[in-house]
């Protein structure tokens, strides 16, 4: 059973709604019905808060197959181009080219990763160096994290629609949130969601 469908169980033994679920989690209920749709996962943030929910440990969110069991899993492994630097701080220059593989767990619904040269996102523990994988699509919802163009630089911040613009906040104190408004939104083009993060190996 994957993580919706055990969201969707246990949302109904609990009898709540996908909108009180949503409410609780501080998402749109569009996102709690993809998750059980099966279209996105939760991040472990999410995850996390629902497992206090539900009165779960977060490992019931993804039980152990037979075959995981019996000690006989096959690894399954799919690679995902790395694309270049990323600016978690002042936008960079970013062009898209391929620049070397990253392997990463086959089920995981990623499409590229970036690496991040900055430090305003350190308090969504995404720190300077880290290698940060997307998930390709042209929209996200409000308080996402999202890779973001604008004109030919990428930079990487919390995304949301505002008053009929847009602002990239960033995660550190140290930076203020830009506003675009929406005579802008030509230069403006959401490159994806950012889906998780794997931490420079020291």
């Amino acid at each position: 059973m994957n993580v919706g469908k055990i969201i969707k169980e246990m949302r109904v033994v609990k009898g709540l709604t996908q909108a009180e679920l949503a409410k609780m989690l501080d998402i749109a209920p569009t996102t709690v019905s993809s998750w059980e749709r099966g279209e996105n996962r939760p991040l472990m943030d999410k995850i996390s808060i629902l497992a206090d929910i539900f009165d779960v440990p977060v490992s019931h969110f993804f039980p152990k197959s037979k075959k995981e069991v019996e000690g006989i899993m096959p690894l399954r492994t799919k690679k995902v181009p790395l694309l270049g630097t990323i600016a978690a701080g002042e936008p960079i220059y970013c062009a898209e080219e391929c620049t070397a593989y990253i392997t990463v767990d086959y089920d995981l619904d990623v499409d590229f990763c970036i690496k991040v040269n900055g430090d305003s996102m350190i308090e969504a523990r995404i720190n300077n160096d880290d290698t940060v994988f997307i998930r390709q699509q042209p929209t996200v919802e409000n308080g996402e994290i999202a890779a973001v163009m604008i004109d030919d630089e990428v930079t990487l911040k919390r995304f949301y629609h505002n008053n009929g613009g847009v602002i990239l906040r960033p995660e550190n104190c140290k930076y203020q949130p830009r506003y675009y408004s929406e005579k802008d939104f030509k230069q403006i083009r959401i490159l994806g969601k950012a889906i998780f993060f794997q931490s420079r190996v020291i």
